[in-house]
């Protein structure tokens, strides 16, 4: 079911061009390239760049898996 889905997403381009995850040939690396890419752009143009990141790695923590 989930490949029909992203089969889906990806014939109607609902997928946005960015979007890594879930996605074949695009990781974490990719996505991280594409921010380093478009800081240095930015600073380039002499533009100022805010970078804001939620660390959501303990997010599931409190979540019962064993129910």
């Amino acid at each position: 079911m989930i490949e029909q889905i992203r089969a889906h997403l990806s014939e109607c381009e609902l997928m946005p061009s960015v979007q890594s995850a879930y996605r074949q040939g695009h990781s974490t690396e990719s996505a991280l390239m594409k921010v380093i890419a478009d800081i240095l752009d930015a600073a380039d143009r002499r533009k100022v760049t805010l970078l804001d990141l939620l660390d959501m790695s303990a997010a599931f923590d409190t979540v019962d898996h064993g129910a």
